[in-house]
């Protein structure tokens, strides 16, 4: 009997030329001592075989959660960006929100302000018109009638956004 590199025993039965009645009975005992050692060494590769492969089904197992989790906080990081980049998005879109707001009331003023300068340039044109001659145009420059001298009018527009409710 030995023992090979994989540390399975090999037995090595020799027969005897003495007898042929005594050689057949150890040959099938040695036969089935053989098969038996035979059968030990596959089950012995089987299971080796089996724990190698449960080991490298761990490993990818493990492999696999560590690729998850490694994505889950790369996805976890993204989405944190999202969040940050529409929460600033939100911001500009009510600050320009209350500016147009602003906007709309100055462009609202204007045009009354616009509106009352025509209504006077209509009313000096007409009374300009029922006296017949140009005499008005030729009154000092701080005359109430003038419009380019109504100061009252170059008052500069004032609103802000708590003026307006959304």
């Amino acid at each position: 009997m030995f023992s090979n590199p994989d540390g399975a025993v090999t037995l090595i039965v020799k027969f005897s030329s003495y007898g042929t009645t005594g050689s057949t009975s150890m040959q099938n005992s040695g036969s089935e001592e053989n098969l038996q050692v035979l059968m030990d060494q596959r089950k012995r590769k089987r299971m080796i075989s089996n724990r190698e492969s449960a080991r490298r089904s761990r490993m990818r197992k493990q492999k696999h959660l560590d690729d998850l989790m490694a994505q889950l906080a790369q996805l976890r990081k993204e989405n944190l960006q999202l969040i940050t980049s529409i929460d600033i998005t939100t911001q500009q879109y009510l600050i320009m929100e209350a500016d147009n707001s602003i906007l709309r009331a100055q462009v609202g003023e204007l045009s009354h302000r616009l509106q009352s300068l025509n209504e006077i340039i209509t009313f000096l044109s007409a009374s300009d018109g029922a006296h017949g001659d140009s005499s008005t145009f030729n009154e000092p420059a701080d005359s109430f009638f003038n419009p380019l001298n109504m100061s009252y009018l170059n008052q500069p527009i004032m609103a802000s956004a708590d003026m307006f409710q959304y």
